[in-house]
């Protein structure tokens, strides 16, 4: 089937690109990231998977290998289709779902539309042994992630806003208020 797409990106919005391959065009289902990385007019290599139904053939598309695997596991998992792994994905990078698994945190899962705590529990208790645990030194703690995230939330902010902020601050910024002060200071150049 089709494995990976390389060409140029003719059209997006916020869920899928079209990608123009030697004059085919490619809807592809995307997570949020990708959609916003992708430039128009310019070239695009993407990992991909063709779900195949009896009414449609859905192409969904990667910016990595290891996401690509990562939606391929949640996908095994019984309840959880093609859609649901790609809204679980736009909530939660491949690195917190790793730790939430590690950690039985199911918040992050939680915030998908559709998944309930029971479904969020089920997802951690089947992906515990297929993901491999990413260490908190290696990791960004899931904790403060998701306590800053909620701080800014409750200070107004979209939760789709706050979490671009969050994920442009460096790594070795651990202490979530400095997160948060530094989120804010991102925030405000954007809507001032």
């Amino acid at each position: 089937m089709i494995g990976t797409l390389r060409g140029s990106v003719v059209y997006k919005d916020l869920h899928s690109l079209i990608v123009d391959v030697n004059g085919v065009g490619y809807k592809v289902s995307v997570t949020t990231d990708t959609t916003l990385d992708a430039v128009p007019s310019e070239p695009i290599f993407l990992w991909t998977y063709l779900a195949v139904r009896e009414t449609a053939l859905d192409l969904y598309g990667f910016s990595s290998k290891e996401t690509l695997e990562v939606f391929e596991l949640l996908i095994t998992i019984s309840g959880i289709g093609p859609k649901t792994a790609l809204g679980i994905l736009n909530v939660a990078s491949t690195d917190m779902l790793r730790q939430a698994v590690a950690e039985d945190d199911t918040s992050y899962l939680t915030r998908v539309s559709g998944i309930g705590k029971k479904n969020a529990e089920k997802i951690v208790l089947e992906l515990r042994d297929k993901l491999v645990s990413v260490s908190t030194e290696k990791g960004l703690n899931l904790r403060a992630e998701g306590d800053a995230l909620e701080a800014l939330v409750s200070l107004g902010y979209s939760e789709r806003d706050a979490r671009e902020a969050l994920k442009k601050i460096p790594k070795d910024v651990e202490n979530t208020s400095e997160r948060v002060k530094q989120a804010l200071k991102l925030l405000s150049k954007n809507h001032g």
